[in-house]
């Protein structure tokens, strides 16, 4: 079975750094048909992208619940485009998060919804996604975790969805997952936990469900890429495998200008392949207006022909 990184800590380590917040510009009357709309959107996209790896560091749970915001709060929010003319399609989109959090016990709920229908009707999208993450603290150090996820993707069926798609397509049906879920849970303790230092781990046991294949029972034929016929008899085929997942959280502030931070993850089970993260992040506040961030991630995967990959990460963020 393929394995992917299915678990990363409950909780990021609060940083010093007050990013500037990029600022909105109006767009002029006749953006949208001059195309300066689309390309203006692209900025945002990566100015989302550069700030979005300053919040992966910039998380309240550092200190654990006593900051958090309390009661019940969420967001839910909706999106639909209807096309006709040259090209007539749709695509519908709905996603939403609910918290509560109540003295000690933290807890949210995440989901995402998407349809789309292409030039046919027939529809390209069909996928459903929703996430679960709890935190109950016992004191100012030692905590319990719990994180669930569940992915439908309803075009996985056995069926060919057109008579536009292709034979590697239909071939996927029977080895993409039509269901893909996971629940972990385990303890958590905060080692070091200073106004300038904090260290916490976490390790615990987790189940993963998979389904792939058709729905429904049947012969099914069909020619896969090196142009061989090939026959299944459409059985759901589903597998459940037990995993092992262990976390570490590092957090040091050198001065009010520089921190650093090193995120560790492992993933095994007996089944699938043993998977081991981590990303080394150096903070640099220049200034109000400046921000930089350098950061080096390594992923581990076993029995990979290269089982190591590297990534170099530099994000900046200037406001004037």
């Amino acid at each position: 079975m393929k394995k992917v990184t299915l678990l990363t800590s409950t909780a990021a380590l609060l940083t010093v750094l007050s990013a500037p917040a990029f600022a909105q510009s109006e767009i002029a009357t006749g953006a949208d048909a001059t195309g300066i709309s689309g390309i203006d959107d692209r900025i945002t996209d990566i100015e989302d992208a550069v700030t979005d790896s300053f919040d992966r560091d910039n998380d309240p749970d550092r200190f654990g619940p006593a900051d958090r915001r309390t009661g019940l709060f969420g967001t839910m929010s909706l999106s639909y485009t209807g096309r006709t003319g040259n090209t007539e399609n749709q695509d519908l989109a709905i996603a939403g998060r609910v918290n509560h959090n109540e003295g000690p016990f933290a807890q949210s709920v995440g989901l995402s919804i998407e349809f789309g229908e292409d030039d046919n009707g027939n529809k390209d999208q069909e996928e459903v996604n929703a996430i679960y993450d709890a935190q109950y603290y016992f004191n100012d150090q030692f905590y319990a975790f719990a994180l669930g996820r569940i992915s439908q993707n309803g075009l996985v069926d056995g069926e060919r969805n057109s008579d536009a798609q292709s034979d590697e397509d239909f071939a996927a049906e029977f080895t993409n997952f039509r269901r893909d879920a996971f629940l972990g849970f385990g303890p958590g303790y905060r080692v070091i936990n200073t106004p300038d230092t904090a260290w916490r781990v976490q390790a615990g046991v987790g189940v993963r469900y998979t389904q792939t294949g058709a729905a429904y029972a049947g012969t099914n034929t069909f020619i896969d890429s090196d142009g061989d016929v090939v026959v299944t008899d459409g059985d759901t085929s589903s597998n459940t495998d037990v995993g092992y997942i262990a976390s570490s959280r590092l957090y040091h502030r050198f001065n009010e200008t520089v921190f650093i931070t090193n995120d560790t993850d492992y993933l095994g089970s007996s089944d699938s392949d043993d998977v081991i993260t981590n990303e080394f992040g150096v903070n640099f506040r220049v200034s109000e207006q400046l921000a930089t961030r350098v950061s080096y991630t390594t992923e581990y995967q076993e029995n990979r022909a290269i089982r190591t990959n590297n990534r170099v990460g530099v994000a900046v963020v200037y406001g004037f």
